[in-house]
């Protein structure tokens, strides 16, 4: 079915490969693993899942917090386009924060590393050699990660050094 006439989301045969001059176009969408006020009952649920006789319990605790992800009055997403690195709010989308890309120089790990529970972790994005966002809980966060910088690679021209970096792989041995 066709958009309907008042969609302003652009239409591309090929995701995120529309020239910012052009028009935004979204190249990636991530929902944090966890809502922020969250962090005590899952962290309760994951040492719950531990013991083999609790684990049901660990279940009843992670199914509302599950569906808080995507409760639409406090859904947040990181969502990334050709222009910007933002984070959205609310049933209707709306930035609460954005970053250029070509603001962007590197984008890191945080302090916290990589919960291999929830496979999640919270990500730096550095501009002008400070952190200019925070993005905590990002589902596969190596994978956004690269998503991000290949980005700033593929249309901030000025920046676009080094090798590609595939999504998928396997940096400096992790995995």
């Amino acid at each position: 079915m066709p958009p309907a006439a008042t969609d302003k989301t652009p239409r591309q045969a090929i995701t995120g490969l529309m020239p910012p001059s052009l028009g935004e176009a979204r190249i990636r969408v991530a929902f944090p693993a966890l809502p922020g006020v969250a962090a005590a009952p899952a962290g309760l649920a994951k040492m719950l899942t531990r013991t083999y006789v609790l684990v049901p319990l660990a279940w009843l605790i992670q199914a509302p917090l599950f569906a808080l992800k995507f409760a639409p009055f406090v859904c947040k997403r990181y969502t990334l386009t050709n222009r910007r690195l933002m984070i959205q709010r609310g049933w209707k989308p709306e930035a609460v924060q954005e970053v250029p890309l070509t603001e962007i120089d590197d984008v890191r790990i945080g302090p916290g590393g990589v919960d291999t529970f929830y496979l999640s972790g919270d990500l730096e994005v550095i501009a002008r050699g400070q952190v200019v966002m925070k993005l905590p809980g990002v589902p596969e966060p190596e994978g956004f990660r690269h998503a991000i910088i290949n980005a700033v690679k593929a249309w901030v021209p000025e920046k676009a050094k080094g090798a590609w970096i595939a999504a998928s792989a396997n940096v400096e041995g992790k995995g």
